[in-house]
């Protein structure tokens, strides 16, 4: 008992926090909103660390790799696992709501109505006629070295991050003196986050209360069958095609020291709503795993922006709902991969920050499917709702990548080198 109290003290403490956050939401309900700045302190910490984080562990990671070979290897593989991983996602989130409708035929004519309600001239100003090649140089780079340091522009810093310390590793032992600083830099950054976990548990636990506390009560009746249907699909999806990865990764003992390790990314990925928060923890844990130092530190942050099941699982839901909604057919094989594209699509262009952040990738639902820009609000609803489980699911599915990524580039035996 000693021995387990030891291995999950911090564990049991969080999930203490989140539970007690729960409770409090739940009985006093809007009032707990009270409790939203100790919340929002805590995840403002995260974030603000978070640049510095990025930037400092994954060109850390890559100047330090030995030899050119690894390095290829090692991204080679992460695209590789990013893709399939992502594409079962998908498939499983069109299995689940195909055969579902998740609007009522009098539930869907309200809704419409409302909508057309709402839609206001002023929109159909503020839409932007972007290109996907657009969108696509707006995502990977900015046109300013500033703009980097904004956690809004996360995938350019990971693009910039890598770019960087692939010139490190060219630049060989000239590099080192920059190298060593930027080491030093690393460790006092992780410091930080160290310092910033002592307030988790408040932190955690009061952003969690708000969190029940605004939106447990609002759920309109209409959303609450996405919800539902979303909720059971995500559970299983995170203990049954989880595991399976983890024994593809390292057979039982894969299995056994993923389900060791795995709850403090859950958990904080859970009470956070953000996957860019859960980086450092996920990172440890990808180390207690016994995931090699540069494979996590490279998979995680890479995989907080461009992987996500969770995400491209919710994106399928978005898409299914405006179907049913405004009656799109769906009865041809292009029309399905027509929305299976899409929703892959749109989940990279999902940023790493919390409620809020996949507003550009509703946008590129609602144009690309032709639908009008006032169903917006529509998909904001269902991607609030749902974000919770979304985030478990992209932080967790990032942590079991790395077990993959180990498993290919360091052999089968990895597990054994613990």
């Amino acid at each position: 008992m000693k021995k387990f109290l030891s291995n999950y003290k911090t564990t049991i403490i969080l999930l203490v926090a989140i539970i007690v956050g729960a409770i409090i939401g739940i009985i006093f309900q809007e009032k707990a909103t009270v409790l939203s700045p100790f919340g929002d302190l805590f995840l403002n910490l995260l974030l603000v660390i978070i640049v510095p984080l990025i930037f400092l562990t994954l060109t850390t990671s890559i100047a330090k790799m030995k030899t050119p070979k690894r390095l290829g290897k090692i991204m080679v593989t992460i695209i590789a696992v990013f893709v399939i991983t992502s594409i079962i996602a998908v498939l499983v989130g069109f299995a689940s709501t195909y055969f579902v409708k998740l609007v009522d035929t009098e539930d869907g004519e309200k809704i419409r109505a409302a909508m057309e309600e709402t839609t206001t001239d002023e929109t159909e100003e503020n839409e932007e006629e972007l290109t996907i090649a657009d969108r696509t140089v707006q995502l990977l780079s900015v046109n300013d070295f500033s703009k980097l340091l904004s956690k809004d522009n996360i995938i350019a810093l990971l693009v910039f991050s890598v770019i960087f310390g692939i010139a490190m590793n060219m630049t060989g032992e000239k590099a080192k003196p920059v190298l060593d600083f930027l080491i030093s830099a690393n460790e006092i950054v992780h410091n930080i986050v160290k310092i910033i976990m002592y307030y988790a548990p408040i932190g955690l636990g009061c952003y969690f209360a708000a969190l029940v506390g605004g939106y447990g009560a609002s759920i309109a009746v209409g959303y609450l069958k996405t919800f539902v249907i979303y909720l059971i699909v995500s559970i299983a999806f995170y203990f049954i095609v989880y595991t399976l990865y983890a024994f593809m990764a390292g057979g039982k003992k894969g299995v056994k020291a993923f389900w060791q390790n795995v709850l403090p990314s859950t958990l904080t990925a859970l009470a956070t709503c953000s996957s860019a928060a859960s980086i450092p923890v996920n990172i440890e844990c990808s180390k207690k795993m016994g995931v090699s130092a540069d494979i996590a530190e490279t998979t995680i942050p890479l995989g907080t922006s461009f992987h996500k099941d969770g995400s491209i699982i919710g994106s399928v839901f978005k898409i299914m709902f405006l179907v049913c909604l405004f009656g799109t057919s769906l009865a041809t094989t292009g029309e399905v991969l027509g929305v299976l594209g899409i929703a892959l699509l749109a989940n990279l262009l999902i940023t790493a920050v919390p409620i809020g952040g996949g507003t550009i990738s509703e946008m590129l639902i609602i144009t690309m499917m032709g639908y009008p820009v006032a169903a917006l609000p529509i998909l904001t609803m269902i991607a609030t709702i749902i974000d919770a489980p979304a985030t478990m699911l992209n932080v967790v599915g990032d942590t079991v990548s790395s077990m993959m990524v180990t498993r290919i580039v360091d052999g089968k035996d990895w597990m054994n080198k613990k």
